[in-house]
């Protein structure tokens, strides 16, 4: 065991970094020992991945000296950051820049950066498609993630960029859950019309980045686009209804009226899904649910996360 390389995990605690921890303790080849780097190591959460046999050590992703501490001696970094916590691009790009200097740093053979399209790339600031935020993204949530981007190739850093997609645990914790009418019956409330979303159980994206660790160096230096599958907002509204017993209707909003919602990032969301509709071909194409499913052999479906979560998902 003591030779096993180490692939430390930043976001250890959170849904993406939770689920790489665990499929690395759940690996009976032992090929490799898992460093969970984490804000509060005194957290419960944290607690729980040291009785499960992890390495917690405490870093910040805004202190750089604190990051190459945590990257000593690494083989691997699975690199992720969270606009949600303070909801500002600029920081997460300055975040994003600690980690590539400190991935630098520490001669780690192989990172995987968990980062997201610059959406200015195909929606420019001057298109009045949908509006501009903070004066200069179009979706800051992806936009920054996108931006930092070049400071991995710029400190040639041996890096997989791991592309996303919508998390269906956001129908438990981030409020997206069908909501009951007054007919009686639930609305599931996205703006998609027609277009498909692709999308992903969280913990699948740490089972697909520890395939990704465990293929080697052939996914250095190469994008790859993950989900478990592409649906159409009212295919998820019939799985729900088959799922959960209940009346489950798709609605679609105009994106002006999902971005007036007036919920923390609600513009920033109504931007997101306007570029995912209207580059459809494009966001979908990218995220392969075949090849998902050869980097994680136990992919699941929507049907198979909403059996599993049934009893998670809020009905109000």
């Amino acid at each position: 065991m003591s030779d096993n390389k180490i692939i430390a995990v930043l976001g250890a605690t959170g849904a993406q970094g939770g689920g790489l921890v665990r499929a690395i303790l759940n690996d009976t080849k032992d090929k490799f020992k898992v460093r969970a780097i984490t804000r509060n190591p005194k957290s419960e959460k944290a607690v729980d991945l040291l009785q499960q046999g992890a390495e917690v050590v405490q870093a910040d992703l805004d202190n750089s000296d604190s990051l190459k501490k945590a990257f000593s001696g690494v083989y691997g970094i699975y690199a992720v950051t969270n606009f949600w916590e303070h909801f500002s691009a600029e920081k997460e790009v300055m975040q994003i820049k600690n980690i590539a200097q400190a991935a630098k740093s520490s001669d780690a053979e192989h990172v995987v950066w968990s980062t997201l399209e610059d959406t200015r790339k195909w929606v420019h600031l001057d298109d009045n498609r949908m509006p501009t935020l903070a004066g200069k993204y179009k979706v800051p949530h992806f936009d920054g993630k996108g931006e930092g981007d070049h400071f991995f190739t710029d400190n040639r850093v041996p890096t997989t960029f791991l592309l996303t997609s919508f998390y269906w645990d956001n129908l438990i914790y981030f409020g997206m859950g069908p909501k009951k009418g007054e007919d009686g019956k639930y609305y599931f409330t996205i703006p998609t019309e027609n277009k498909k979303l692709p999308g992903i159980a969280a913990e699948d994206i740490g089972k697909c980045a520890y395939g990704i660790f465990t293929g080697g160096s052939g996914y250095i230096g190469k994008t790859v686009g993950i989900a478990g599958e592409h649906l159409t907002g009212a295919q998820m509204a019939e799985t729900l209804s088959k799922v959960l017993g209940a009346d489950v209707v798709f609605r679609s909003v105009p994106f002006d009226v999902f971005r007036s919602f007036g919920f923390p990032g609600a513009d920033d969301l109504g931007n997101m899904f306007q570029f995912k509709h209207d580059f459809e071909e494009y966001f979908c194409g990218i995220r392969n649910v075949d090849e998902s499913r050869k980097l994680n052999p136990a992919l699941q479906n929507f049907e198979m996360w909403t059996t599993k979560n049934k009893n998670l998902i809020p009905l109000v």
